[in-house]
């Protein structure tokens, strides 16, 4: 596969000697014939570079418009035999000396015919394109058809069902399109599938009828779409089942493979109330109706994101749905954040779409932002300030702290690459960033620029330049010299905060001494004097602020970005650490508790507090900590550090106090939620022989938990668990879990993982080279779960030898996979690895590979921090 050269092409190519020998030649069909140079236009060749350069792009945006697409697609029930269709698509272009070029990922013999006009056209098949010259074209509208076999590689096929998948760049592996997002268009799709199999598409089902001369096959044609983006067209088909309900005046589809009725029973109105309330919500917020008239929903087996927010067919992981009567209160708000989230981008992303992918975080950062708004009153019995803290400080600042991090908006030359953008500092730092603006400029203000933004472009595209255009206008601050620092740039500032002898003065640096950049924003902090504490608020705009407290005498902590909503690496002098390891448990305020262990946090990374002390001040406070919120924090923290930070020898000798201390954690939990959390962090750290005894005997069913209702998941859970700890019946017990699985999907799922969960090493490594075969990585959740296995710290030593054939998979895991799967790849190869010979072969990997892409850099960067830090 060429990835470097640059193709020399003319307009079907009318390519002389010298050029066809600084490139490969493009492949030609049997209805090409040479032209010659007389009638043959010159072609930038940086347009027809593989993927959809940004100068493509930009050439198709400014001269075509007014697109159609009508596609058919035929799918086979087996899902090795390959999807064919026709798509004819008609637009108009004012640019008669552009040629049409559609995207088309797939080898040029998956291309059997192609039309312009309903006439045979020379076109020529590149990397990537479909090229038919400027010189076939005549003015008016124009009208392609194309003859194409699909491939897989966004179409998810499995045994019985399948689903597309097409964001950011992968709708060009199915059909010919023109891919990039500022070429909307209207979708007429039609699909032929088995007969006993349902199907969803965006548009509403118009017909179904048997297929002529083909009784076992029936062919449904669905309502052509509102204007959308070609990462927003979807469609799925399969053996599914679906539940219909009434809100508000709207009906809901939910389509699902759920084979548990209790836990559908249980679920199912929820689910629906949650997105009659999302929508009712935004619609007030924005003064615009739901727009794109029908509302269903595919609950996704092991679906590879948490949502995506298809227009008229939004996909859901099914887990994220279909909640265990375990569930804590945190997994329910999980839930609808999610479903809120996927709603707001009705709005945010659907209606108004950004223009290319640098900005793809204005879409990502409204949906956060207005999912924290939505899901709160329906949980008045949680904090949600906290929980927004929770969601997003702690995981942003786990990329911003690391040296592969990235800004909030991201250069982007080609729209293969726009799947590096994704990660926490769009989804997690994002909406704090967004959360400071509203607190700059009001919430009004903000509001009203947002309903001129979403009436200004709504089913077209905006950048960002012309949303903080909008909001400029609306505020007295400069908000273009704010956007440099919060959302151009990588990075968080550095803030100190010192007792002066009257005051605190607030200092803050740039980690970065070559931009010497400064954050605008207001800063909370708090101070502590024996049991009585104070909070107060600085605004800083340059190196440094003063805060004078008259009368007052020197604190014995001073904890900035109590609020939660103050953004930065704080720094803690060194009495504050030791005064807030004691004091922490103590202080009122939950929201107050949860920034002051993740400072702590922050000081045990920077090798200032050591992880053995940081334990335990976790371990005891984790005893009298009643906050639900806060204690999931904890044993997140509690787990981390026990598995990563703690040497093999001292996790040993600490486990059977830790598991004392969460089963007692356990029975005082009031609610089978709360419950769960505790009982999920005994699975996962148990490590003494009662104690793996005694997980043994719940996954037998001799012992039962009080007030903790185990389902088929959690079991799951258990056999995997004694697996890894390779207790001595381990392979009998994966025996009997694979027979009580009853589930179809989660068996599929186990058997895949399975191996991984061998104490035979050669059946691990076996697992693990297949995944260097792409049709073995299809399904990536599994995929994660078995790397996840295999690189557990319990087995770390025999991975080892395998970290660099792992670390060279991650680049073609970057251009084959999904989004996240290349971090999440990274992420469940290295979290398991805690030793110095590790590291080591992570850093001479990165050394020896000064060729890697730098995005994929920067995410490697990201996965090893940790890693880094514990062996420096």
């Amino acid at each position: 596969m060429v990835t470097q050269k640059i193709w020399q092409i003319a307009c079907v190519l009318c390519v002389t000697a010298s050029l066809i020998a600084c490139g490969e030649p493009a492949q030609q069909t049997t209805m090409e014939h040479e032209m010659t140079s007389a009638n043959a236009l010159p072609v930038n060749p940086d347009l027809l570079a593989a993927g959809v350069p940004l100068a493509l792009a930009q050439a198709r945006a400014a001269a075509i418009s007014d697109v159609v697409y009508t596609l058919h697609f035929d799918v086979p029930a087996i899902a090795t035999e390959p999807v064919r269709g026709e798509v004819d698509v008609r637009f108009t272009q004012t640019d008669m000396s552009l040629p049409i070029v559609l995207d088309f990922r797939a080898p040029a013999g998956q291309v059997t015919q192609v039309l312009l006009n309903g006439e045979p056209v020379q076109f020529s098949s590149v990397p990537d394109h479909i090229v038919i010259p400027a010189a076939a074209l005549q003015p008016g509208e124009q009208r392609v058809s194309v003859s194409f076999q699909s491939t897989d590689a966004a179409l998810n096929r499995q045994q019985d069902f399948m689903y597309a998948l097409f964001v950011p760049d992968r709708a060009s592996t199915a059909f010919p399109v023109f891919e990039q997002p500022d070429i909307k268009a209207r979708y007429a799709l039609s699909l032929s599938i088995p007969a006993s199999w349902q199907a969803l598409a965006n548009g509403a089902l118009l017909s179904r009828e048997p297929q002529a001369a083909d009784a076992s096959r029936h062919v449904l044609r669905f309502a052509q779409t509102l204007p959308i983006s070609s990462y927003l067209f979807a469609f799925a088909a399969g053996e599914l089942q679906t539940e219909t309900a009434e809100r508000d005046g709207r009906t809901f589809t939910m389509y699902h493979r759920e084979t548990d009725p209790e836990k559908l029973a249980r679920n199912r109105d929820a689910i629906f109330d949650l997105h009659a309330t999302a929508l009712g919500w935004l619609e007030d917020y924005t003064g615009i109706e739901y727009p794109f008239g029908k509302f269903d929903f595919f609950a996704v087996p092991a679906f590879q994101f948490g949502g995506m927010e298809h227009p008229g067919a939004i996909w859901y992981r099914a887990e994220t749905l279909f909640l265990d009567p375990t569930a804590s209160r945190t997994q329910e708000l999980g839930r609808a954040s999610l479903i809120a989230h996927e709603t707001a981008h009705m709005w945010f992303g659907d209606l108004v779409t950004m223009r290319w992918f640098d900005d793809v975080w204005m879409k990502e950062v409204f949906a956060n932002f207005m999912a924290a708004k939505i899901a709160g009153p329906s949980f008045p019995d949680l904090n949600m300030p906290l929980r927004f803290f929770q969601a997003h400080h702690p995981t942003a600042y786990g990329v911003d702290r690391t040296a592969g991090a990235n800004p909030v908006r991201q250069v982007l030359a080609n729209l293969r690459d726009a799947g590096s953008l994704y990660g926490a500092i769009i989804y997690q730092k994002a909406p704090v960033v967004m959360q400071q603006l509203e607190q700059l400029m009001g919430e009004a203000a903000l509001q009203e620029g947002l309903r001129q933004y979403l009436q200004a472009y709504q089913f077209g595209n905006a950048s960002w330049t012309d949303l903080i255009s909008i909001l400029d206008a609306l505020s007295d601050q400069d908000l273009l010299r704010w956007s440099q620092a919060w959302v151009d740039e990588p990075g968080r500032p550095r803030i100190n905060a010192r007792w002066t002898g009257d005051g605190i003065e607030l200092a803050q640096r740039d980690d970065n001494n070559t931009r010497g950049l400064r954050w605008q924003q207001r800063v909370s902090i708090l101070t502590g004097k024996g049991d009585s504490v104070s909070e107060y608020f600085v605004d800083i705009e340059g190196e440094s602020a003063q805060l004078v407290v008259p009368g007052s005498t020197e604190p014995d902590f001073i904890l900035p970005g109590s609020d939660g909503i103050s953004y930065g690496r704080f720094e803690l002098d060194e009495q504050s650490i030791l005064s807030l390891l004691n004091v922490t448990a103590r202080l009122e305020n939950p929201l107050h508790r949860a920034v002051s262990w993740q400072s702590l946090w922050e000081e045990v990374l920077d090798q200032r507090l050591s992880a053995s002390r940081f334990f335990d001040a976790l371990t005891l406070a984790l005893s009298t900590e009643r906050d639900e919120l806060l204690t999931q924090q904890m044993l997140g923290l509690l787990r981390n550090t026990f598995w990563r930070f703690l040497p093999a020898e001292e996790r040993r000798v600490r486990a059977p106090q830790v598991e004392l201390l969460l089963w007692q954690g356990l029975e005082q939990a009031p609610t089978a939620g709360q419950k769960g959390a505790w009982f999920n962090a005994i699975v996962d750290v148990t490590l003494s022989e009662q104690g793996v005894n005694m997980l043994e005997n719940i996954w037998r069913m001799n012992v039962t938990p009080a007030g903790l209702p185990l389902q088929e998941q959690q079991y799951i859970a258990l056999a995997e668990a004694l697996a890894l700890r390779e207790v001595p019946q381990a392979q009998a017990i994966l025996d009997e879990q694979q027979t009580r699985i009853s589930n179809p999907d989660r068996l599929a799922r186990f058997q895949f993982v399975r191996p991984a969960f061998s104490a035979d090493p050669v059946q691990r490594q076996t697992l693990f080279e297949s995944f260097a075969q792409l049709s073995n990585r299809r399904v990536e959740s599994w995929v994660l779960d078995a790397q996840r296995a295999i690189n557990h710290p319990l087995r770390a030593q025999t991975s080892l030898e395998m970290l660099p054939a792992a670390l060279a998979l991650s680049e073609e895991i970057q251009r084959t996979g999904d989004i996240f799967f290349p971090l999440r790849w990274l992420n469940a190869t290295l979290d398991g690895h805690s030793s110095e010979e590790a590291a080591q072969v992570v850093r001479q990997f990165m050394a020896q590979r000064s060729d890697l892409p730098a995005p994929l850099r920067a995410k490697m960067l990201q996965a090893a921090d940790d890693l880094f830090r514990m062996t420096n």
